[in-house]
Parts: C-alpha cells; sequence; structure tokens
C-alpha cells in the first residue's frame, strides 16, 4: 500500500485536515509498521495491514498526549488476531 493512502487514512482517523504534521505523522506510521514487525507480525500490502498499522499509529499520536493511555483492547484485539491468523496459516499438517 502506498505511504501515501497509509498517511491519508491516519490522517482522517485523526481529523487532521491540514499538512503542517504530515512528516510527524509519516514517523508515526514508519514507527508502528516497526513495533508491529517486532511483535513477530509479517505485514503484507493489503487493506486490513493498512487499517492495523493506523491503528497503532492513532494510537501513538493519542498516546504522547496522556502518559497513562494504555493500548486499545480493539488494538490489542486486531494484533492478536493478526499474529494468530499468521501462525494458524504457517502450521504443516
Amino acid at each position: 500500500m502506498e505511504d501515501d493512502l497509509k498517511l491519508v487514512i491516519l490522517k482522517q482517523d485523526l481529523e487532521i485536515l491540514h499538512s503542517q504534521k504530515d512528516d510527524y505523522l509519516k514517523t508515526l506510521i514508519q514507527t508502528a509498521t516497526e513495533l508491529i514487525e517486532m511483535e513477530g507480525i509479517q505485514l503484507t500490502d493489503n487493506y486490513l495491514d493498512t487499517s492495523l498499522i493506523s491503528m497503532y499509529a492513532a494510537y501513538l499520536y493519542r498516546k504522547r498526549a496522556k502518559d497513562e493511555n494504555p493500548m486499545p483492547r480493539m488494538l490489542r484485539y486486531a494484533l492478536n488476531n493478526r499474529l494468530f491468523s499468521q501462525k494458524v496459516g504457517e502450521v504443516d499438517i
């Protein structure tokens, strides 16, 4: 998925209409991608993974405003489901 599309999706999620924070948001997208991959998830170029990256980047953006902001359950469930579905696909019978 194009980085520009990831940026558009993230900006819509955060309801940001201007481009003043684009460089910072691109950094958050890259950070979110790397943090997801550190959990063992192999990302592919599809809409589900693009949405997952966007959700994680939005969490990182919102987290900076409140240091005590825990990861939303929805995001944790999405990460776990993605990892589990990946692991099930790797099982050889």
